[in-house]
């Protein structure tokens, strides 16, 4: 028994979107060729709406960019390519997990080590930047973004005491880990108060949780994706 077509609005409600984001999924390529009946109207069935059900999981896992790369791949017959983007999207989840790892060892290292050795006349920006391996423009924004706070001489340059080095050192550690600026704020506010790395810690395990949820999502999306291929997404397939 033939499937009844489906509209434009039976799309939406399946993916909980509007009619519009159906109509720009289609002229974008994420969705597959629709014919139109003899009366002008786009015809769409089931195939469609389990390209844009896989889509929408796709950009859950992978991100939209991504996940428009891919379902247009499929749709041009160029399964490869959409399977390099998935490949690609993994590494780069891979290599955060790896990052933040990198990150706690670190951290561990810093907790147990001395102080870090500083002159009595403290670091100049240039110095430190060297210490750290970072460009002297990031510690003046670290500094614009609240999380550095370093004391002045009477011709305003910038002087980095101890305490000083120890909080940029974290803060490199966590730009390493890709945390954004403003999530660095109230862990190096936390680490100032409290005077050891435990909030540094608990948003480490925060970031760990994080990424073992997204982690489930970008393998519902891969399996979605795989579900569609074997079940009709391929052209000429179905």
């Amino acid at each position: 028994m033939k499937e009844a077509p489906l509209r434009p609005v039976d799309l939406a409600r399946a993916a909980g979107i509007s009619t519009q984001q159906v109509r720009n999924h289609l002229a974008a390529g994420v969705l597959p060729p629709a014919e139109r009946s003899p009366a002008g109207y786009r015809v769409f069935d089931r195939r469609h709406r389990e390209a844009l059900l896989t889509y929408r999981l796709l950009g859950r896992g992978y991100g939209w960019a991504a996940a428009g790369t891919i379902m247009r791949a499929v749709h041009a017959g160029d399964e490869v390519s959409a399977l390099a983007a998935v490949d690609a999207a993994h590494a780069a989840a891979h290599e955060r997990r790896g990052a933040l790892k990198a990150t706690a060892e670190a951290l561990a290292a810093v907790a147990g080590r001395p102080p870090d050795t500083v002159p009595r006349a403290g670091l100049r920006v240039g110095e430190l930047a060297a210490r750290l391996g970072v460009r002297s423009s990031a510690l003046r924004v670290w500094e614009a973004a609240g999380l550095l706070a370093p004391d002045r001489t009477t011709d305003g340059h910038r002087v980095y005491g101890t305490a000083d080095v120890r909080d940029a050192r974290l803060v490199a550690m966590l730009r390493q880990a890709r945390y954004p600026l403003p999530r660095i704020k109230p862990i190096m506010d936390q680490f100032r108060e409290a005077g050891s790395t435990e909030a540094l810690r608990a948003a480490i395990a925060d970031r760990e949780a994080q990424l073992a949820a997204h982690a489930a999502v970008m393998l519902e999306a891969a399996a979605a994706l795989h579900g569609y291929l074997v079940g009709g997404g391929r052209p000429g397939v179905g």
